[in-house]
């Protein structure tokens, strides 16, 4: 066997196994096979293979060194099969031998033999030449069969065949105007024959007169057709007589010249017709139904050619034929051509079933029924196409359109519905929310996209649909009007408080939990504009692209309007939005250079083709809006981007004198003067005063005269306003009253600034605004006039309150000044005023345009989006409410202010100007603030305007409490103003931190609003306590006691509450500079996102919540000297709420407190046993367990607070079971929730889970809170329930010494249940009753003498009876109705063997 080459061996060793291999002659172990089917068709296929031709390599004749390196010979090219080549032939030879040249073609002409082929004469004609056809004259044919054929050949083939099959005619009619129908003597009546006229005058096969010339070919012949058609139909109608009648009015009526002209022309078309006809007659038919197709016009003759070709397709009415000769009309699609129809009739709607909203051009919708021409252009869609408008998913279709007029048009009818939608115009004429569908579909993007257009009105269409969509206008106009108020420049984000609840239902935890991760710049920007659509858009790069439309396209000045409104939008979103658009490279150097500069061409009044170069309010505003973001925004754009020479420009001249129209200019003055009085609230631009001091002054001097003559123009006012607005925060920077230190290095930076102002520099404002504020108060009996004048009143008040707010902060001057200044106001002014008629009827006003007392003004409007905030002031605000026209909020706000601060700097006038307090109208107010309401829900509108009622309510309390400190408060009115300020405290909203803190401080738990302690209210507690409970309880523990106890203590109440109160000192200080007017200490004007109110409604809980949260945290537990004391006096607060002011739990349900109260034990083991803990929650229980509490306790509800009441029953009976070694008090907790109306969830827990405790459980039947009868009735209907019940009696776990309310429950059960006879009952019910009535009845065993009682009481258990020791009564002998069901039952046990025994 030869062996294998191995590796390493060289060539020769290989060579030396060749030839062994054919010395060998072995056969190879691989046969090859040459494939000749690539060499040509004509190999030999049959032909062996031979086994002893093989592949032999030899050596000898190969040279030792390599080839040179020559071009390889060229390739020969593949022979077809059947041709091989010769290899002596040249490919080149072989080409030039087969070319076919001109010269060879035209040398071998060969003559066609025509011998056979029929020669036709050509047919005679009347013209001395044959017409030129054209195209458009080419006779529809079938095709040929032979291939193609040019339109000569056809036209020549056509017109042998005419010849050769058709007889000269000259005078053809056509097949059109004969099925048109003439009306001749034999298709009229008898009757109609003896009056018509000849017939040849009533020939009417075709047009005399009308020819349709002047129109395109076939609309010409169609339209002359119809016109024919009209006049016969109406001449059909007609009688004889009217026709003679007509036809004499007209020839009456024309020109005979005219009528002699048309009777010649008729005579000669009737001799040519009478001529063809007889011709016709000579030679045959005139038409004949043949094989042969009639020749006929083409407009006449393709229609019909269509049905003949297509029987099956139904006839269109189509408005203009096709012609095969028109471009891409060689095949004519019907189906296509639908569209050319007219429109289907519109249909009716019958039901109620649900239509497609459509919208016109102008955005508004259109009725399902409503009939609208074509030529307005709304038809153009193909779903529906008999109803007008367009459906939303049409309008998406049309901005992708490739032209961009339509896609310009699109986007315009989008921002149109968008503007309607938001206005409220659709009602509840759509079902869901447009924009909510748009925001779904992905218009928020398309918008996006289309800002990215190359074409002007594109970008244009993209820019007013994106302000429809962020901006509106009632919201930045409700904002501007009310600048001016009470802290109106402070407002709230507006940015969503909350997740579409929705959305995350739908979602698992895990990717809720990933969505609410804090990095939010990994989402894409569909996912946040799902949740928050501003930050979706400026996650799209939507501030360089806005930047880059303004800077490089200069579009027109709706466009830059537009943009500037966006930006706006955005600035009021958040501090993080105002920052981006700050710094956005180019944007604000951008809109400063082009839109305010400094020196500009005269502008006229009317539209203007560019607002470059000009300088605009809207710009100003939009600085405005981002320095209220926060001061260090206010400082860099007054340092870096130079608004300093802004602001000096344009309040240096008064609005006339601007070069700009005179309502640009006035809005323009409005927007400056409000920036720098945003940029004064920080402390900022004060060194502008002393520059613009003599413009001021000057301003301030003609303001008499312009309340006077410009009282109808609302923007003067609200510009008046303005500049007061500026000379207040300018006259609070002049204060030099030197700041407390502070460990807070911020706080410490932020005081570091020494104010630029001095009071001389203010002193000599106020004889200046004092007569204004005169001026305007004269108005006030007149309701038009003071309407009129706006924020103006406000704004002097304002100013009066800051200029002796910061007069009694100078330490040198004298403190007898501002004292005889203030009583000189108030007796020259203020006390005058309190004394008109007119202001009691502000009072009286104030209920009405309350949205505390009147939610329903508050409501969210039926667009309102939770990813899109709006205020929803579209259309703007009704009169009589808080930010109407006619509300007396925003001066009566400002006049408690004024009064509050004289108050404070001057006692004297306390009493005096107290007597506002007194208005009937405040009353009542306040009573139905105080009344049982729920909470007001939180919406963007009902936010900012709660925030402005609150401010008048604080007020008004604060006057009160300085009041009470000089002269004695009624009771009626005390209590009344301690319940208002209980409630607003649990109202007051992010940003009011210092409020609630001046509430907690001195308002809340002073002595002098509890009247109740000095008027018997201890003894009158006690007594209602006798009445209701019926017991003897020891004078010195009862409520009274306690209650009167609690008054004393009420300066350690209150500490334990100011440190418990969940107020964050960074925000408590942040809110205190601003309502102390601590310019260098405000942070910002935007103020905290309003997510919840400041303190939640259960607040008095809240130190014995935070109690249970540290134990719960360190189980080691708490000193119990903290415990017991922050225990007891929570306790002792809810207790005083609980007995004298009830209204303020109200918000709390009784189920929510006795949650609290059960949280105190289980704080630890010893603080339920302290003695003073005992007796307040014994009192508290008792007012939860009385007869007008006890049917609102519910606890099978979801609890405010708790996320579920089962569990926490759980933890407390394991608690109980583990520390409360037979505690009554804890007993009793654990029994309340056992009541028979309560969930089944809480007695199984205990007889399931927990069955050692009942030997703990007790509590005497004498002191049960509740009466016996709630755990009784109704009979227990739970089989396992009532399994478990009977199985703690037989097994001795539940018994009447241990635990006697619930042995009295589970007899009165079990007993009811053994001898029911319900016949619905179950199978299953019915063999556990008997099974349970015959282990009760062998529990007579004398073995078993224990049971023996526990027999008796099952089987003649009569009624519960809390007196009696074992807590119900006993039937001295069972009914008869027992006794024979109790026999039945064992006479059958007998039966079935079971013995006694």
């Amino acid at each position: 066997m030869l062996s294998r080459p191995k590796p390493g061996e060289s060539e020769v060793d290989l060579l030396r196994f060749q030839s062994q291999f054919l010395a060998a002659g072995a056969a190879p172990a691989v046969q090859l096979v040459k494939n000749e089917s690539r060499r040509g068709a004509n190999a030999n296929l049959d032909q062996p293979q031979l086994q002893d031709q093989r592949d032999v390599v030899m050596l000898d004749d190969l040279p030792d060194l390599p080839p040179a390196l020559v071009p390889a010979p060229p390739k020969r090219a593949k022979p077809s099969p059947g041709h091989p080549l010769a290899d002596h032939v040249d490919p080149e030879e072989r080409l030039n031998r087969h070319d076919q040249h001109i010269t060879a073609v035209l040398t071998k002409i060969i003559e066609r033999d025509t011998s056979s082929v029929a020669v036709n004469l050509p047919v005679p004609s009347g013209v001395a030449f044959p017409p030129v056809f054209h195209r458009s004259q080419e006779r529809q044919r079938k095709p040929a069969t032979s291939g193609k054929r040019s339109i000569f050949a056809q036209e020549i083939a056509a017109r042998r065949g005419s010849e050769a099959s058709t007889p000269p005619v000259r005078g053809v009619v056509s097949t059109q105007d004969q099925l048109a129908g003439a009306v001749t003597c034999e298709s009229l009546t008898p009757r109609e024959q003896d009056h018509q006229l000849p017939c040849g005058s009533q020939n009417f096969q075709g047009p005399h007169l009308v020819t349709g010339k002047g129109l395109r070919d076939q609309e010409a012949e169609q339209e002359a057709q119809t016109i024919h058609e009209e006049n016969i139909a109406r001449l059909q109608a007609m009688a004889p007589e009217e026709i003679l009648q007509e036809q004499q009015r007209l020839l009456a009526q024309l020109d005979p010249s005219l009528v002699a002209f048309l009777r010649s022309r008729s005579h000669t078309h009737e001799q040519a017709e009478e001529k063809a006809i007889k011709e016709q007659r000579a030679g045959g038919p005139s038409v004949e139904v043949t094989g042969e197709e009639p020749i006929m016009p083409t407009s006449a003759s393709e229609p019909r050619q269509e049905d003949e070709l297509e029987p099956g397709t139904p006839a269109l009415a189509l408005p203009v034929a096709p012609h095969k000769e028109w471009l891409h009309m060689d095949t004519v699609e019907l189906d296509k051509l639908h569209w050319t129809q007219d429109l289907p009739p519109l249909r009716r709607q019958q039901t109620q079933e649900r239509m497609q909203a459509r919208f016109s051009l102008q955005g508004e919708l259109l009725a399902p029924d409503v009939d609208l021409p074509t030529h307005l252009g709304l038809h153009h869609h193909g779903e529906e196409a008999e109803r007008a408008g367009y459906s939303l998913q049409e309008l998406f279709h049309l901005t992708r359109s490739q032209v961009s007029q339509q896609r310009a048009l699109a986007l315009h009818v989008l921002a149109q519905i968008i503007s309607r939608a938001q206005a409220g115009e659709f009602g509840d004429q759509l079902v869901g929310s447009v924009l909510r569908l748009l925001l779904d579909a992905g218009f928020l993007f398309l918008l996006r996209f289309s800002l990215d257009d190359r074409v002007d009105g594109v970008i244009a269409a993209a820019v007013r649909a994106l302000r429809a969509l962020l901006v509106a206008p009632g919201d930045e106009e409700l904002l501007d009007s009310t600048f001016s108020w009470y802290h109106g420049a402070m407002v709230f984000p507006l940015m969503p408080t909350q997740e579409d609840k929705d959305d995350e239902d739908e979602e698992p935890s895990g990717e809720k939990a990933k969505r609410k991760s804090p990095e939010e710049g990994n989402q894409p920007p569909s996912d946040l504009a799902r949740h928050d659509v501003i930050k979706g858009l400026l996650a799209t790069n939507l501030l360089p692209r806005l930047r880059y439309v303004l800077e490089v396209t200069c579009p027109g000045p709706s466009v830059v309007l537009d943009i500037l409104a966006v930006l706006i939008r955005l600035a009021r979103h958040s501090l993080e939005s105002a920052t981006r658009v700050l710094e956005c490279p180019r944007l604000i150097e951008t809109i400063v250079r082009e839109f305010l500069p400094t020196s500009w061409s005269p502008v006229g009044v009317g539209p203007t083709s560019s607002l470059h170069n000009i300088p605009c309010a809207a710009a100003m505003k939009l600085f405005r809006v981002l320095a209220s973001a926060g001061r260090n925004i206010a400082a860099r754009l007054l340092s870096s981007f130079d608004l300093r020479s802004c602001l000096c420009r344009f309040v240096a001249e008064a609005p006339q004198e601007l070069a700009l129209p005179p309502e640009e200019a006035e809005m323009l003055n409005t927007e400056s003067f409000r920036l720098w009085a945003v940029a004064a609230s920080y402390g900022q631009g004060c060194d502008l005063y002393r520059e613009l001091y003599p413009v001021l002054i000057r301003a301030l001097q003609v303001m008499p005269k312009e309340l006077s003559t410009h009282l109808s123009q609302p923007l003067s006012m609200q510009r008046i306003a303005s500049l007061l607005t500026v000379l207040t925060q300018l006259t609070l920077a002049a204060s030099s009253t030197a700041l407390q230190p502070s460990s807070d290095s911020a706080e410490a930076s932020l005081s570091a600034t020494p104010s630029l102002i001095t009071w001389t520099q203010v002193s000599g404002l106020q004889p200046l605004v004092e007569p204004c504020l005169r001026q305007t108060l004269k108005l006030l009996p007149r309701p038009e006039m003071w309407s009129a004048l706006g924020p103006v009143p406000t704004a002097c008040l304002l100013f009066l309150d800051a200029y002796y707010q910061t007069w009694s902060q100078q330490p040198d001057l004298c403190p007898g000044d501002w004292l005889q200044d203030m009583e000189r106001l108030s007796e020259e002014l203020l006390l005058p005023l309190l004394s008109q008629p007119t202001l009691g009827s502000l009072w009286d006003s104030l209920g009405r345009c309350s949205p505390l007392c009147n939610p329903q003004s508050c409501a969210p409007v039926p667009e309102a989006l939770p990813s899109l905030v709006s205020l929803g002031c579209t259309g703007g605000c009704p009169p009589f409410s808080l930010a109407g026209s006619a509300s007396p909020f925003p001066v009566l706000t400002s006049l408690l202010t004024l009064f509050n601060t004289l108050t404070r700097i001057h006692k004297g006038l306390c009493g005096q100007l107290a007597a506002v307090l007194a208005a009937p109208g405040l009353q009542s107010y306040f009573l139905q603030c105080v009344a049982p309401m729920a909470a007001p829900l939180l919406t963007p509108f009902s936010v900012w305007a709660l925030r402005h009622e609150y401010h008048l309510q604080y007020l008004a309390l604060t006057l009160a409490q300085r009041a009470a400190t000089f002269q004695p408060v009624p009771a009626t009115n005390a209590a009344l103003h301690h319940g208002v300020a209980l409630a607003l405290l649990s109202r007051l909203l992010p940003g009011s931190e210092h409020l609630a803190h001046e509430l907690l401080m001195s308002f809340v738990f002073r002595l002098e609003f509890l009247p109740e302690r000095a008027s018997g209210g201890p003894e009158a507690a006690d007594f209602s306590d006798r009445l209701s409970l019926g017991s003897s309880r020891d004078p010195g523990c009862g409520r009274g006691a306690l209650l009167a106890q609690a008054c004393q203590d009420l300066p350690s109440i209150r500490s334990c509450y100011l440190t418990h109160s969940s107020l964050a000192r960074a925000s408590l200080l942040a809110s205190q500079a601003l309502y102390r007017g601590e310019l260098q200490r405000v942070p910002a004007l935007l103020l905290p996102l309003p997510k919840e109110p400041l303190l939640p409604t259960d607040w008095p809980f809240l130190p014995l919540i935070h109690l249970y949260h540290r134990a719960s945290d360190t189980p080691s537990g708490l000193p119990p000297a903290d415990t017991v004391g922050t225990a007891m006096r929570a306790l002792q607060w809810v207790l005083v709420l609980e007995s004298w002011r009830p209204q303020a739990l109200w918000a709390v349900p009784p189920g929510a407190r006795l949650a609290r109260l059960m949280c105190v034990f289980l704080v630890d083991s010893e603080l339920f046993r302290e003695t003073p803990i005992q007796r307040l929650i014994a009192a508290l229980l008792a007012r939860l367990c009385q007869p007008e509490v006890l049917p609102n306790l519910n606890l099978d509800c979801p609890l405010p607070g708790l996320t579920s009441f089962p569990d926490l029953y759980a933890n407390f009976l394991e608690h109980f079971e583990a520390v409360s070694f037979g505690d009554h008090l804890f007993g009793a907790l654990v029994l309340l929730p056992l009541q028979r109306r309560f969930s089944v969830t809480f007695r199984l827990a205990l007889f399931g889970e927990h069955v050692g405790a009942l030997r703990a459980l007790g509590l005497p039947l004498t002191q049960l809170p509740v009466s016996l009868e709630c755990y009784t009735g109704p009979p227990e209907d739970n089989l396992a329930l009532l399994q478990l019940y009977f199985r703690a009696l037989v097994t001795g776990a539940l018994r009447p010494h241990w635990c006697p309310v619930l042995y009295a429950v589970t007899v009165a059960h079990v007993n009811s249940f053994i001898f029911s006879q319900d016949p619905k009952s179950s199978d299953e019910v019915k063999a556990a009753r008997r099974s349970m009535l015959q282990k009760t009845w062998l529990l007579a065993d004398e073995f078993l003498p224990s049971l023996q009682g526990l027999r008796q009481h099952l089987l003649h258990y009569k009624l519960p009876n809390s007196t009696l020791p074992e807590g119900f009564e006993l039937y001295p002998q069972l009914p008869t109705l027992r006794q024979q069901y109790l026999q039945r039952l064992t006479l059958g046990m007998t039966q079935n063997g079971v013995s006694e025994t």
